[in-house]
């Protein structure tokens, strides 16, 4: 069983427009879809569909539109009351697979919240081969909350996907509490490291600066690197995997994708450049997949994606 948290959930609405998105003008929808979201969930709706079970933890209410919506998906969830319904994030998708969000901030969550949210974790932990801890986190929540999670949940293999202050709150904490993995993309490894971002669009230099990252005590690091591929860093070694040739229709989900197929190779046995294989597999095909549509395996084509190791030695 793979378990998720998704502190701060959302009901995603996405726009497709059939001509370039102009500041300003008046455009007419091609097609709009609404899909329960938020990362973890996203990382819960690929894992469900690949007929494995999962667990989302969230906040919400009986009567909020995103618990109906997921009950509806048939994605199990366990839920702690909370004031207001879920956030709605907006995504404008155009023709050629540019994709505009427009995330709304979400409600704070009460210390009780966080407590019972936590507690809820710990009781599925102990049936769970992954728990993945993903997304933003609410207004007024502590950015180190993700830190003291992983430490109550020693003994349990977590992953983690964040940015910005919950992502540089776990780097600093790495030495009391560092997950099993985290997924960061080229922006939220340049956060980690303090390199521009523009220089980790390479293969080699994301590899090394993720070897640091490992260095410092991250279990590994599964970096997406968007049209590059990913590339993936443990004890052990580095490799690449070159992202297929698709026709790009919406990124939204893809690193979710990206992630919940790592997750699933891993369940499945797979030694660390096959997990890669899958990830880069399920992440090409949810930005091959128009709005916020994510990928089942029969969507995916991991004998496609080409792994290669990395030798991250200097060489003269």
């Amino acid at each position: 069983m793979i378990v998720t948290l998704t502190a701060n959930p959302s009901i995603d609405r996405t726009v497709t427009l059939t001509e370039p998105l102009v500041r300003g003008a008046v455009h007419r929808a091609r097609s709009v879809a609404t899909h329960p979201g938020g990362k973890g969930v996203n990382v819960s709706r690929v894992v469900a569909a690949a007929g494995v079970r999962t667990v989302a933890v969230l906040p919400g209410n009986v009567d909020d539109p995103l618990l109906r919506a997921l009950t509806d998906a048939g994605i199990e969830h366990r839920t702690v009351p909370t004031a207001g319904s879920a956030r709605i994030n907006l995504t404008v998708a155009e023709s050629d697979g540019t994709t505009t969000k427009i995330n709304e901030p979400g409600h704070p969550l009460t210390a009780a919240a966080l407590d019972a949210l936590a507690a809820v974790l710990g009781e599925l932990a102990a049936e769970a081969e992954w728990v993945v801890l993903s997304g933003s986190l609410p207004p007024a929540v502590p950015t180190d909350w993700y830190v003291e999670l992983i430490r109550q949940l020693s003994g349990t293999r977590v992953a983690v996907d964040t940015s910005e202050a919950p992502l540089l709150a776990l780097a600093h904490g790495t030495s009391s509490a560092a997950p099993q993995l985290i997924k960061p993309n080229t922006d939220e490894l340049a956060q980690l490291t303090g390199s521009a971002a523009a220089t980790l669009e390479d293969p080699l230099a994301a590899a090394r600066a993720a070897a640091g990252l490992v260095d410092r005590g991250f279990g590994a690091v599964l970096a997406t690197l968007g049209a590059a591929g990913a590339v993936l860093v443990t004890p052990d070694g580095a490799w690449h995997a070159g992202a297929p040739t698709i026709r790009p229709r919406s990124t939204v989900g893809a690193g979710d994708s990206a992630l919940a197929g790592y997750l699933l190779a891993d369940l499945a046995g797979a030694e660390p450049a096959d997990r890669l294989r899958h990830a880069v597999a399920y992440g090409s095909a949810a930005t091959a997949l128009p709005g916020t549509g994510l990928p089942g395996p029969h969507h995916t084509d991991p004998d496609a994606v080409s792994v290669t190791a990395i030798d991250l030695l200097p060489h003269s």
